[in-house]
């Protein structure tokens, strides 16, 4: 990839995605470099639909039908990142279907608004979140790929549901979506409407807390696979599991609420996240315990249950 390229992706990851990419700059080069451009290509299909401003949905679909032969090498690209994107692929040998299983969930957003059952917003989720953790797990090229991979998946859903629950009060307002899956509201007797209307009763704290819940067990089984990385790529990615998770702190702290405001780290909370984990990494380069002790993530009734191992259950 020429540094041109890398450099356009770079921006855009600095521009839009600034928790990920504090994480992303402890990164090794050889992953650095690739992730700026891979997390530049998600953003650019995503704010095709995300940021369409009134474009008709079968122009939407067009844009995406045009990024995706792109992608696959198809057609010849038409800007840096997806020249470098393109270089990735072959490089990497990233699968043509995990490049379509990404583009037809950013294709979903286009007409679908409401997630009737988890598993409605899982399936989603396959083409959206567990395609980049795929991506990512690829280009850090783990020597057991078949292992990481599974937990890589559950870390990148992890993220996602995280992203859903603090952007409740943006995805309503600004694109008519509702991620929390629709039973989950019926289980607590909230409408649709009521989110619409930013609502804030005890049905819709009761919601959130049992979808942090959700979340976060998939933090600690995306976690639990850190293990298996590259020795340089494991604190990076464990930084980022860190910092996304400290936004169910904050959405804790607010009483549940987000549709009154979004929940956001400060720039001061990011660094003392950051300055925890480094600290904890350097004592223990144990993943799972070191997220443990600094994360957000409450202990697990597992992981409180045999003090023999400080609090935690040894997973080999």
């Amino acid at each position: 990839m020429q540094q041109e390229h890398i450099d356009a992706g770079k921006a855009i990851q600095k521009r839009t995605g600034k928790t990920f990419y504090l994480a992303t700059r402890f990164l090794p080069e050889r992953v650095r470099h690739a992730t700026h451009v891979l997390y530049a290509f998600f953003r650019i299909a995503d704010e095709v639909v995300d940021d369409a401003g009134g474009v008709p949905p079968e122009d939407q679909r067009a844009e995406l039908e045009t990024l995706r032969a792109q992608a696959l090498g198809e057609t010849e690209p038409e800007n840096p990142v997806l020249k470098a994107f393109q270089n990735l692929r072959g490089r990497y040998d990233i699968a043509d279907e995990e490049i379509t299983e990404f583009i037809d969930a950013m294709a979903t957003d286009i007409t679908t608004s409401r997630y009737e059952t988890y598993a409605d917003l899982e399936s989603y989720m396959r083409g959206s979140a567990a395609a980049v953790g795929v991506m990512m797990t690829a280009i850090m090229e783990p020597e057991t790929e078949e292992t990481a991979l599974p937990h890589a998946i559950k870390l990148g859903e992890a993220f996602q549901l995280t992203n859903f629950l603090r952007d409740v009060r943006e995805d309503v307002l600004e694109r008519d979506r509702i991620y929390i899956p629709q039973e989950t509201l019926r289980k607590h007797g909230i409408s649709s409407e009521e989110i619409e209307a930013l609502e804030c009763s005890d049905g819709f704290k009761a919601a959130m807390s049992e979808e942090l819940k959700r979340t976060e067990k998939l933090y600690r089984e995306g976690v639990a696979g850190i293990r298996y990385l590259p020795t340089d790529c494991q604190l990076p990615v464990l930084l980022a599991a860190v910092l996304y998770a400290e936004h169910h702190a904050l959405i804790r702290s607010q009483g549940y609420d987000v549709l009154a405001s979004e929940p956001s780290l400060s720039t001061w909370r990011k660094l003392l996240c950051l300055a925890k984990t480094r600290w904890h990494w350097h004592w223990n380069r144990d993943p799972e315990a070191v997220f443990q002790r600094v994360s957000a993530v409450p202990v697990s009734d597992a992981e409180a249950l045999d003090s023999r191992f400080g609090g935690r259950i040894p997973t080999r």
